[in-house]
């Protein structure tokens, strides 16, 4: 709760104060106050407003301790907005944790290093959480948020609203760190949790808002229509001891149809608004769309799966989508064919893990166990994933002993 909170919170004091390290501070300084005061007093009725209220005061107290050190070159208005009760709305972005999303895309940094810095700085994400969503290592990702930091402060790039003629400029890397957050709630790096609860609800609030902001932009129509046809499926992903369970075999009952049902529908809204050519979001919402569309997984269409998969890859390649390409051409009966491509794709800890179930399919199951240990060995997944891929492994080895 404090962490998504003070996200929030921290985008209302970086937008009032106009300094980021001064607000991150401030909300540091009350999150602390939060856990001394709380296991005391108890958590107040409203805790944000609680912690609003605390980061305010902290970020007063901070910037008079700055301004009793030598003469700032501040007129009071900070000071001054951070006493009133409500801050105005009038700008086109009506969420100050969206406004600040926006304002960290700024154009003149790289679009992974935007996802990073808005990643890292609004929404609280840690450098190996940013680093397990953008696909890196984590000493990389904190050397690009440093260097982010620096062109920001070297360039005076203004933490701002933007106009509503920059918005369309931005609109990708604002829809980059949703998709992103997302992701990261999804399939956290690392942790005792399969999902994270409270990031995947906070990446589909802000794709909420940003649609009502773009309602006739595709993007972003697109993008809700994955988080929310994803989401559909989630309560079925572990069973009732907490364990995996894989989409083969999952409780399809316990799907939210109502979500399943508003996801395609948003989609095929996005597909008409980009004239049916559809991008990398689409796609993605088309793949989950045919997953959630059948009563069972062998009625899944597989043939089709591949085909948007070919185009994913295309419009948008990426290891990831070409990982998932391959297992899609495995479940259509090319087991050959998938390991063959699975060669050309980077080692992971999930490419590792592929590899082993396929070559499980051709009975080679003391091969399979030895990738499986290799997916165990290559990245810390979170603790229902990591045991999920013990037990394979384990199974595995049972099978080439009795063979």
């Amino acid at each position: 709760m404090v962490r998504v909170e003070g996200a929030r919170i921290l985008a209302t004091l970086i937008r009032t104060v106009g300094d980021v390290q001064l607000a991150e501070d401030a909300v540091q300084e009350a999150a602390l106050a939060a856990l001394k005061a709380w296991p005391v007093t108890g958590v107040p009725p409203e805790p944000r407003a609680w912690l609003t209220v605390t980061a305010r005061r902290k970020a007063i107290d901070i910037m008079r301790r700055e301004a009793a050190r030598g003469p700032k070159e501040r007129d009071g208005a900070a000071l001054l907005d951070l006493t009133r009760r409500e801050l105005d709305t009038e700008e086109v972005v009506h969420d100050d944790l969206l406004r600040l999303i926006f304002t960290c895309c700024h154009p003149s940094l790289s679009q992974p290093t935007r996802v990073a810095l808005a990643l890292r700085t609004l929404c609280g994400l840690s450098p190996q959480q940013i680093a397990a969503v953008l696909l890196t290592t984590e000493v990389a990702t904190t050397k690009r948020l440093v260097r982010a930091r620096q062109k920001i402060a070297k360039a005076r790039i203004p933490y701002r609203v933007p106009s509503e003629a920059e918005l369309p400029e931005r609109l990708p890397a604002v829809c980059a760190v949703i998709h992103s957050l997302y992701t990261a709630g999804h399939a956290p790096a690392g942790g005792d949790a399969a999902y994270d609860v409270d990031l995947c609800a906070e990446a589909i609030r802000l794709a909420e808002l940003l649609h009502t902001l773009l309602p006739t932009q595709p993007t972003p129509t697109a993008v809700l229509a994955l988080l929310l046809l994803t989401e559909a499926r989630r309560p079925a992903r572990l069973d009732e001891s907490g364990a995996v369970v894989t989409l083969d075999l999952q409780d399809r009952t316990r799907w939210d149809q109502a979500m399943i049902t508003r996801g395609i529908a948003l989609l095929n809204t996005s597909l008409e608004q980009s004239g049916r050519k559809a991008d990398a979001y689409q796609l993605q919402a088309a793949i989950a769309a045919e997953h959630a569309r059948v009563p069972s997984y062998p009625a899944t269409d597989w043939q089709e799966i591949v085909r948007l998969y070919d185009l994913l890859v295309e419009v948008a390649p990426s290891p990831a989508a070409e990982l998932a390409r391959v297992v899609a051409i495995a479940e259509t009966g090319r087991v050959d064919a998938a390991l063959i491509l699975l060669e050309a794709i980077p080692p992971s800890s999930r490419r590792h893990a592929v590899r082993g179930e396929l070559l499980a399919r051709q009975a080679r199951y003391d091969e399979a166990a030895d990738e499986l240990q290799r997916a165990l060995d290559t990245a810390p997944p979170s603790h229902p994933e990591r045991a999920h891929r013990e037990r394979r492994r384990d199974h595995f080895r049972r099978l080439h002993e009795e063979h």
